[in-house]
């Protein structure tokens, strides 16, 4: 898996399918989230716990999404959070910091938590969530959200909110946001624009409900070959100017566009790293 702050898929897999865990490993996600929660029929939730927390080890990390605070189940999901090969967890129906606290209380550790917005009053509370201990991502659950506020699916009604989810990320000063499912999951081209348009909004990444959703969104949010080229171009103008103002395609360099510059750069070498040391792991 890459580093956690280059995470761009992120796929679940039902917890009551241990036989997919591998799989879904294999899938090419940057992380892999076993799910407890809505892949999982009521009367299976025990199994699925059981399930996950026997196969779950430190040489293959995954996320686990728990079930809601508010369901009889979350106590006995956040438990997981105490085994070792859990590498975060995915809180759903996050409302409120309370919510996180109580996630955070009950699994006695520092791992990360990643809260999923899936109602008006999670959006409305999104900056306390956000700045709630060990929060590192917000995710937009987009589908349970739509049918709270009762408004359809389409992206441009829910960009909006999108944008609220970027601008409270930034100001908590924790990672940009994930962004929702795409249900359609034969339809490549509506996965191609929904990723893109998250990507133009300011995510980090998407969750994916197949392992076939995975090689796109992972493509949509590498750079083209076009961001690269006028990375380095940037880069390379800063270095000879030597503190001069200087322009590049026609337009003014300031220090932000050095920085989106270096970003671009450095996740393209942190990712060669890793691909690297991958490859010798296998030797």
């Amino acid at each position: 898996m890459p580093n956690p702050a280059q995470y761009r898929s992120f796929l679940f897999v039902p917890g009551n399918r241990p036989e997919r865990f591998a799989k879904a490993l294999d899938s090419g996600a940057d992380a892999v989230i076993v799910d407890l929660e809505d892949a999982v029929a009521p009367a299976s939730k025990d199994e699925a716990r059981d399930a996950a927390a026997a196969w779950l080890s430190p040489e293959r990390p995954v996320m686990i999404r728990v079930n809601a605070c508010d369901t009889p189940w979350f106590e006995r999901d956040a438990e997981l959070g105490k085994l070792r090969g859990v590498a975060g967890i995915v809180l759903p129906k996050a409302e409120s910091a309370a919510d996180v606290i109580a996630l955070v209380s009950r699994t006695k550790s520092r791992l990360p938590v990643f809260p999923l917005i899936e109602s008006a009053k999670g959006m409305f509370n999104a900056l306390e969530i956000a700045k709630a201990p060990f929060v590192q991502q917000l995710m937009f659950g987009t589908l349970d959200f739509c049918a709270d506020m009762n408004m359809a699916t389409d992206d441009d009604v829910l960009d909006p909110f999108r944008a609220n989810l970027v601008m409270i990320s930034k100001v908590a000063g924790i990672r940009p946001p994930i962004d929702g499912v795409t249900p359609a999951i034969d339809d490549e081209h509506a996965l191609n624009a929904e990723t893109l348009n998250g990507k133009r909004r300011g995510f980090a990444g998407k969750l994916c409900i197949h392992p076939r959703q995975v090689a796109t969104v992972n493509a949509c949010y590498a750079p083209s070959d076009s961001e690269l080229a006028w990375a380095k171009r940037v880069l390379d103008a800063f270095s000879n100017a030597k503190g001069a103002a200087i322009a590049v395609d026609g337009k003014m360099v300031d220090r932000p566009v050095v920085l989106r510059a270096q970003t671009i750069l450095e996740g393209v070498r942190a990712r060669i790293t890793q691909h690297r040391r991958s490859m010798r792991g296998g030797e």
